[in-house]
């Protein structure tokens, strides 16, 4: 079979050599218009009036739109319409969208864009958690609660209790291709608009909604991404909206792509987070009960922000049987940008709770966090409780992490490298090492159960080479090459016969986001549908010709086998088009078992779970806090992976993006609301020199105990909150200090790592 070979990415060459062609790069029509947007310089206000006559009349110049020029809707949101394309009386955040400028090229209409003159009624913009709480400022009326059993009393009775709180950080998504998007109208008034998105049936939605069509005159194409990360599963609305109502106005295509700053400035983040946490436990670091806060910075529109604070919820048990947990969590407007969907989608920052805990109770009794870890895992399912269960209800049938954990600490030589750095930590008076391991327990499934669906479109040729398209977008995680497998395993043909095409919403509708880790998964299981639907079509009328039973058809190697009878595949797929038989089938898949209640928070709201864990070893430096990452190991759980090198490639960029979250991506806003890490120059993404010299990645050797394809894993997002450990690591070289905690915030760049150590060493 094709799958579980390692085959490399379909796109790899053209990526290399710069052949790979992205929206930005698409020829475009004679007389294509292009697009900026005049953005609010205030954090929040009212506008009193508008002077765009500079505007209207800079060289090449085509049009000028503000709020009142929309033609049906102005709206751009994903969720409760409060997002506007231009803004219509208010301003929010300071770089929001206020005009729009249609030129003759690109550097025309940013040029252009910067001459208008915009009044503004100014108000006191909610810049902080604190301000946002003090106002009431939220999207949700009170807090959002999930609990299991009476966690105040548990902790009241415990033994031993620990308490704190801290900031943990939003992120950039840093995409190498920014957002981009194009809009042709056609002959029929339709449009057919090119977008650098993870969601073409929203862009085709809110494209249609703008200018007054139905969805299916409107197509949506995307070939790839160059990355997405969750910021292009909303955030390119705007774009496409721009360019489709632009396209309407004037006749002609029209483009936008932002450049990297105005990328930055305008567009969301991954969610910032004030995390505050009480937990009751025995001498034994046996866990009895656990409060949590949650405070999550939304921004000004709620975007995804509710089920990105739900998951968060949904993940604040990580790999740990606890008896009483209560989660509160509230969702606080502010005048920043609108948060939105990022890696982990709000799991990252629920795991990170948890893993703080452990760490805090670790150092207060003074025992190995790895092994207190292990002490509070959920059962294995040969060994399973009958309260074995999350704090939402769902039973954990399929924990892996016992063996795992085993495995990767005796792999990594993790106590006897513990115990060198503990004694070559003692030579060194402002030179630090820290070592620390973390787990991964990652639910997958989109949490809006209909979201949980796939369809695809199968096309075998008369001469044997298969043409197929599914709802999945590739962003470069590969999802094409896996799925490309998956067909040349139904049909035992290799992957070189199977051609994929751009995502489109023209061949296959209704697509889901290619979001949640679910590609693989949902589009995978839709593509299988499809190609056995037509092999078995195959398979009868080669039986009949041949005088055999179906089930005696064998299509494998090439070749297909009627009982003694060979041909090649070529040679059946001709048969069976001469026998008119149909060669064409689309696939529809969706995902069993899932079944979540939001308000209530029980239910099942993840098909599975995936697992991985990992050891980090650190460098500190007292004199400066700079750190560095010396070595990383990793046993990641893909089930039985449709592709190991794929699935490896997405574990070590997931583990070093996370590390990125939580070691050097500062997002740094001043008073007046501006984002002052807004360009490469100022936001620290990590580069190639910041991964582990040493770093070692194993697939944990296994399979997925729930039947999805090929009995696989997904592998998009689980691997991110491997980081974790890096940011333990960094805690445990700081603890080596002095005696008291260290109680790190995130990102721990060296200014907080420094703080910390003079925290732990002086006592300030």
């Amino acid at each position: 079979m094709s799958v579980s070979k390692p085959l490399p990415h379909d796109a790899a060459d053209l990526h290399v050599t710069g052949a790979a062609r992205y929206v930005d790069d698409i020829p475009t029509p004679a007389g294509t218009l292009h697009l900026a947007f005049g953005l609010s310089p205030i954090a929040r206000g009212h506008i009193t009036g508008m002077h765009l006559h500079d505007v209207q009349h800079s060289p090449g110049v085509a049009a000028v739109m503000t709020a009142k020029g929309m033609p049906f809707s102005n709206d751009v949101s994903p969720s409760i319409h409060d997002e506007p394309l231009l803004a219509a009386g208010t301003v929010n955040y300071v770089g929001q969208p206020v005009f729009l400028v249609v030129a003759d090229s690109h550097r025309n209409a940013r040029i252009a864009a910067r001459k208008g003159k915009v009044d503004y009624s100014e108000e006191p913009a909610l810049l902080t958690l604190d301000a946002a709480l003090a106002a009431d400022s939220r999207f949700e009326e009170g807090p959002r609660i999930y609990q299991k059993g009476d966690a105040a009393a548990a902790i009241d009775a415990a033994p031993r209790i620990v308490e704190g709180s801290f900031e943990l950080g939003g992120q950039e998504h840093f995409y190498l291709e920014g957002q981009a998007a194009m809009a042709w109208p056609q002959e029929d008034g339709g449009m057919h608009v090119f977008s650098s998105t993870q969601h073409p049936t929203e862009i085709q939605h809110k494209v249609a909604d703008a200018i007054g069509l139905p969805m299916h005159a409107v197509r949506v194409e995307t070939r790839r991404m160059g990355g997405g990360f969750g910021g292009k599963e909303s955030q390119g609305n705007a774009l496409a909206v721009a360019c489709a109502v632009a396209a309407r106005l004037t006749g002609k295509p029209c483009k936008m792509r932002y450049d990297r700053d105005d990328d930055m400035v305008i567009t969301g983040k991954r969610h910032a987070f004030r995390i505050s946490y009480r937990a009751g436990f025995g001498d034994d670091g046996q866990l009895q009960g656990i409060e949590f806060l949650h405070l999550a910075d939304c921004g000004w529109a709620q975007d995804l922000s509710l089920p990105v604070a739900d998951r968060a919820m949904l993940h604040a048990d990580n790999a740990y049987l606890i008896p009483s947990i209560h989660i509160e969590s509230h969702r606080l407007r502010t005048n920043r940008q609108s948060a939105t969907a990022y890696r982990g989608f709000g799991g990252p920052q629920g795991m990170v709770g948890i893993e703080r805990v452990m760490d805090h109770i670790a150092h207060d009794l003074g025992i190995d966090p790895a092994e207190l870890r292990q002490r509070n895992y959920y059962t294995a399912p040969a060994e399973a409780k009958p309260d074995n269960t999350t704090p939402y209800g769902m039973e954990v049938t399929d924990f892996e992490l016992h063996g795992m954990t085993a495995d990767l600490l005796r792999s990594s030589d993790y106590a006897a490298r513990k115990a060198a750095i503990a004694e070559w930590n003692k030579t060194q008076p402002h030179l630090k090492r820290g070592i620390a391991f973390s787990p991964v327990k990652f639910g997958i499934s989109f949490t809006l159960t209909h979201l949980n669906q796939a369809g695809a479109l199968v096309h075998v040729y008369q001469d044997g080479s298969v043409h197929l398209n599914h709802g999945g977008t590739e962003m470069g995680q590969g999802l094409f090459q896996k799925v490309a497998q998956v067909a040349a395993s139904r049909f035992g043909i290799a992957p070189e016969k199977i051609k994929i095409t751009a995502t489109d919403t023209g061949k296959v509708p209704n697509t889901s986001a290619t979001a949640a880790s679910s590609g693989s998964d949902l589009n995978g299981m839709a593509v299988k549908a499809a190609c056995d639907t037509i092999r078995d079509r195959m398979a009868e009328h080669l039986a009949l010709q041949h005088q055999a039973r179906p089930g005696d058809v064998v299509f494998k190697n090439g070749q297909v086998r009627v009982g003694q009878d060979i041909m090649t595949f070529d040679q059946a797929a001709m048969a069976c088009y001469q026998g008119r038989v149909s060669l064409s089938a689309t696939g529809f898949y969706k995902t069993p078992k899932v079944e979540w209640d939001r308000i209530k928070g029980q239910g099942r709201p993840f098909y599975y779970f995936a697992y991985g864990a990992a050891v980090t070893e650190v460098a500190v430096d007292a004199l400066t806090g700079e750190n560095r990452i010396l070595r990383c190991d990793i046993l990641h759980d893909a089930g039985a992976s449709l592709n190991p090198a794929l699935d490896v490639g997405q574990i070590e960029g997931g583990y070093v993006q996370g590390a990125g979250w939580l070691t050097t991506e500062e997002l740094v806003w001043d008073d007046a609301g501006r984002l002052r890490t807004h360009a490469p120059s100022t936001y620290k993404i990590p580069a190639c020199s910041d991964r582990p010299d040493v770093f070692n990645v194993k697939l944990w050797d296994g399979q997925n105990r729930e039947d999805t394809i090929y009995r696989s894993k997904a592998v998009g997002e689980p691997p991110f909150m491997l980081g974790i450990s890096a940011w333990l690591a960094l805690s445990d070289a700081v603890a080596a200090f002095g005696p008291a905690y260290p109680a790190l915030n995130a990102p721990a760049t060296a200014e907080e790592v420094w703080r910390a150590i003079r925290r732990v060493r002086d006592g300030i």
